[in-house]
């Protein structure tokens, strides 16, 4: 993985798919509530004045200067789960977010926090 402490470096970093297309711009980082490891990134994805975040895995991610590499293709991260850009990932729509990746999700635990 990579360091956590860099977080607030990372934003506004644009993200790229394994192929270097770009998915959008890191708006925020979602860490794992019991390891406290960033989990997910929230991406600023879609058209101007349709701006939403859009949440993709960081399972594997590089972090380099200009930009933020993930393992998930830009079309997976394009159906994602999304929330508006003022919105909140609430513990109910929680579990879609693991479900679109194919990831473990243990219900009653909030896995989820933004930093």
């Amino acid at each position: 993985m990579f360091p956590a402490e860099n977080i607030r470096d990372w934003r506004t970093l644009n993200v790229i798919d394994p192929e270097g297309a770009k998915i959008g711009t890191l708006e925020s980082v979602y860490v794992d509530t019991a390891t406290d490891q960033p989990f997910f990134a929230t991406v600023t994805t879609g058209f101007i004045g349709r701006h939403k975040l859009t949440f993709v895995p960081l399972t594997g991610a590089t972090v380099a200067p200009d930009h933020l590499r993930v393992t998930v293709g830009k079309d997976l991260a394009k159906n994602a789960p999304s929330i508006d850009t003022d919105g909140e990932l609430t513990a109910e729509h929680e579990p879609e977010v693991f479900a679109h990746y194919s990831l473990p999700y243990s219900p009653g635990v909030r896995r989820l926090a933004r930093r």
